[in-house]
């Protein structure tokens, strides 16, 4: 998925840690607030969960518009090194911004405290295109670990998500590292008592993954990691055609099933419907009106993907979850549809239920 476009600052004058100190204080206060995070820290993911796209670059609070939203669970976007051949991760590839209780912490322990989580991914369109992201740029297997696990330490996170798209999905060695990193990162978790899955979200057609796409999950099971999510992106197909983009997803999800079935042959087929996820582009998507997600497409999505079970209902991105830009196409900030404010929060929120056991 893209990051592009100036940063944007909602609220002028109140930096974003303040705004973080003050949600914590609403969620309750003194220990009472810390404790609620602390017992939501670590927990396993909802075995059914609805969590949309944050764009951490805007300067948006996560935790406000979580609140604002409704939204219990978010994805955050995205973690990167600030030039290739580097070991370390920042946010937004910003080194003001490192994997640090200073940036997002007091955001992400809002989150908890109010019974959610987050779940930080790395990559994105930028980072694939820049040889930023992080397997890519790393060549130390163990270095990418230790930048995983640290995730785990510092926010009590529980799912790390890894967006592969452009260049970074033919990049073969990037691949192999990052799949090895993930099998040592489960190696650790067991040990040492941590709960953490992984979740690949990776571009497809609308009858399934690409070759690449194929090839990176055969690499996952090759080197003994684990995928515990395949997260399509059920948008930007690119193909020139009008598509019902409900109808879509299904069948995408329904061809990334028997590519599972495939690789994961002694699953069942329940089990392999509970490792797909989706990601929605609500409104207009880059390429442009053909490729238009209702509001009656998210209706639709969300009952298919109740009968289903499968695992994960996301969409690209919570700040675009407004009808403030009727008719433009792949805006950062608004659908480019008429729809109401956190209409598809609102929509897809019902679909998180169960405990996170698969």
């Amino acid at each position: 998925m893209r990051r592009s476009g100036p940063v944007r600052t909602l609220l002028s004058g109140v930096t974003v840690t303040a705004l973080s100190t003050a949600l914590i204080c609403l969620a309750g206060t003194g220990a009472d607030a810390s404790s609620r995070a602390h017992s939501y820290a670590g927990r396993p993911m909802p075995a059914h969960v609805a969590a949309p796209y944050f764009e951490a670059w805007t300067g948006d609070s996560p935790a406000r518009l979580a609140a604002e939203s409704g939204n219990k669970y978010l994805t955050m976007a995205f973690l990167q090194t600030d030039q290739a051949g580097s070991c370390t991760a920042y946010w937004n590839a910003d080194t003001s911004q490192p994997i640090s209780k200073a940036a997002f912490g007091a955001d992400i322990a809002a989150i908890q405290a109010r019974g959610g989580n987050v779940i930080p991914s790395f990559g994105g369109y930028s980072a694939d295109t820049t040889g930023t992201e992080l397997a890519d740029s790393c060549a130390d297997v163990h270095a990418i670990a230790s930048v995983y696990e640290s995730l785990v330490k510092t926010y009590g996170v529980t799912r790390i998500d890894l967006d592969i798209e452009a260049d970074s999905i033919n990049n073969a060695a990037g691949i192999d590292r990052r799949n090895k990193a993930i099998a040592e990162v489960q190696r650790w978790a067991e040990r040492t008592g941590h709960s953490v899955e992984f979740s690949y979200t990776l571009p497809s057609t609308t009858t399934g993954l690409a070759p690449s796409g194929v090839a990176l999950l055969r690499n996952a099971v090759d080197n003994g990691a684990r995928v515990d999510v395949v997260n399509i992106m059920t948008f930007d197909y690119w193909d020139g055609a009008t598509h019902d983009m409900a109808a879509d997803t299904e069948t995408a999800a329904a061809g990334l099933h028997g590519q599972l079935a495939a690789l994961y042959p002694k699953k069942s087929a329940e089990k392999l419907w509970r490792m797909i996820g989706v990601t929605e582009m609500p409104g207009i998507d880059d390429f442009g009106p053909e490729e238009t997600f209702t509001t009656q497409d998210a209706v639709t999505v969300e009952k298919w993907a109740e009968a289903k079970k499968i695992n994960t209902l996301s969409f690209w991105a919570l700040q675009r979850d407004n009808g403030g830009c009727a008719g433009t196409a792949g805006a950062n900030s608004c659908s480019g549809i008429d729809q109401d404010t956190w209409y598809f929060s609102h929509t897809f929120e019902p679909f998180t239920r169960g405990a996170g056991v698969r």
